[in-house]
């Protein structure tokens, strides 16, 4: 982890926002240097992919699971294949990429943690968001109703939706720990998308947070090599 303190809000959108483009890929927007190598993995109907291809001029490349996001993609003109990220990441090399990202897809995923240690193996950065499950509605509906939430970001039944690992953004933190990632900046959106605009505790961050959104790297140590399968069956009988 990293010894300054990582919680900051973020000062100001990136300039430009306009139409329909989605805040939370505006901050993300904001995390990804010009000319960057990018891979987006789950990267949709590539909405994101071209952002950063159109704003930042970045060399990019996109990973869907879907047939009709892999279409709409390529309708784009982007160098997207159909791929799972639980599986094909393995055959990447280290480094292949300045920037990973990992927009609202790992609590998607079969195995996060696996997950995660291959995007900080193949990509100098990484940039992660997902649903915040900590969310004060989240918790009101389960406390008050006894029933698993709908939310604009889990807009789905609990028994329709892909989103089979949820998290707290404290849950998040104990996973960087866990695979020693360095947490360069993070930031909480509220339920509009907007970033908060002032410094808080982390408790504040998972209580108030809808989403949130993390730059990381490799720690100083070096991110262990991801886990066999196996290895992990044998962790957690």
């Amino acid at each position: 982890m990293s010894a300054h303190r990582p919680w900051e809000a973020a000062e100001t959108l990136p300039r430009g926002e306009a139409g329909n483009t989605r805040v939370d890929h505006l901050v993300v927007l904001d995390l990804v240097p010009a000319n960057a190598r990018v891979l987006d993995i789950g990267c949709g109907d590539g909405a994101l992919l071209a952002l950063l291809r159109d704003r930042r001029g970045v060399d990019g490349r996109g990973i869907e699971l879907s047939r009709e996001g892999v279409n709409a993609c390529l309708a784009r003109g982007l160098p997207v294949i159909q791929g799972d990220a639980d599986t094909d990441l393995a055959n990447y090399p280290d480094d292949a990429f300045d920037v990973v990202v990992l927009s609202q897809t790992i609590q998607a995923t079969r195995n996060p943690r696996i997950v995660l240690e291959h995007l900080l193996r193949i990509g100098r950065q990484v940039i992660i968001s997902f649903p915040n499950f900590g969310h004060w509605r989240v918790r009101s509906e389960l406390a008050l109703r006894g029933r698993m939430p709908v939310t604009a970001l889990m807009p789905e039944e609990w028994y329709e939706t892909q989103n089979i690992h949820h998290c707290t953004i404290r849950d998040f933190v104990g996973l960087c720990r866990t695979v020693n990632a360095e947490i360069e900046k993070a930031t909480a959106l509220d339920a509009s998308g907007r970033p908060m605009r002032f410094a808080m505790p982390w408790w504040v961050w998972n209580l108030m947070g809808a989403q949130g959104v993390f730059l990381l790297r490799r720690g100083t140590g070096g991110a262990p090599r991801p886990m066999a399968r196996d290895a992990v069956a044998r962790e957690n009988p």
